[in-house]
């Protein structure tokens, strides 16, 4: 993935994620590997592979455990990108 999606999103190389395909309804687990700065690159290698097709809307998202206090002060990230995978908006 694109290094200035991930650090819009706040997301690190390795790290697991979820992504869903919107297109075809697939769901399934993988982790993130950099991609070129500015490429607007969201690849999907190995087996995975075969569940994404070129051109195919996904969501990519992850989770993670906080405390009650950490909770108080929680807000998501979220990236919207366009056709590109250039940011749009980042909240």
């Amino acid at each position: 993935i694109d290094l200035d999606l991930l650090e819009a999103a706040g997301m690190r190389e390795y790290q697991k994620v979820h992504v869903v395909d919107i297109n075809n309804g697939s769901r399934f687990e993988t982790y993130i590997m950099n991609g070129p700065r500015g490429s607007g690159t969201v690849c999907i290698n190995g087996a995975a592979a075969r569940l994404v097709h070129r051109g195919d809307l996904v969501i990519i998202f992850s989770y993670c455990h906080y405390t009650g206090e950490e909770l108080a002060t929680y807000a998501p990230r979220i990236v919207l990108v366009d056709e590109k995978n250039r940011i749009r908006q980042s909240k």
